[in-house]
């Protein structure tokens, strides 16, 4: 039996709905390869992300914690497949980034995004501009990261349905 093929993609500039929020699942559990590697890998020196020794004789946290540009990178990753994966134009910016709790090595990072904001572009037709404010909690429900980012989002192809390939 031949059934829809289904595509998974991220929204149309007219499927983000202002003041709906979407959990992202699943999470992902950051590890200490996670934290060396990108932390080496963005030439951070910062003790507090790669030197046991003397994170733990600093205070007030007294370990190593994970990077926080991790962090960020990881809560916008987690929306990609259900947002903007091959809808997006370009990240035009980000505002409001905080991180009011410190992730560690073993921690779950969870993401929920809420659709802040959009309007069709004044300047490239067919595209438009999204702002979108992002959580990140821990597996304890602590929230370890908010950012709000505006995107460039690409507008419903003419010659696609609805629902062909959501």
């Amino acid at each position: 039996m031949s059934g829809r093929r289904i595509t998974q993609r991220g929204l149309w500039f007219e499927e983000f709905e202002i003041g709906t929020t979407y959990e992202h699942r699943p999470g992902r559990t950051v590890t200490e390869t996670d934290n060396v590697l990108f932390t080496t890998l963005t030439m951070n020196t910062q003790p507090l992300h790669l030197d046991a020794a003397e994170s733990e004789a600093t205070a007030p946290f007294h370990e190593r914690l994970v990077n926080s540009m991790f962090t960020l990178s990881t809560l916008v990753g987690l929306s990609v497949a259900q947002l903007t994966q091959g809808t997006i134009v370009a990240n035009l910016g980000f505002s409001e980034i905080a991180f009011p709790a410190p992730v560690r090595h073993g921690d779950t990072i969870y993401a929920e995004t809420l659709v802040v904001d959009k309007r069709l572009s004044s300047s490239r037709p067919g595209e438009g501009v999204v702002t979108l404010a992002h959580t990140a909690r821990n597996q304890r429900g602590e929230v370890v990261a908010t950012a709000t980012r505006s995107t460039l989002v690409r507008a419903r192809p003419a010659d696609a349905t609805p629902d062909a390939d959501a």
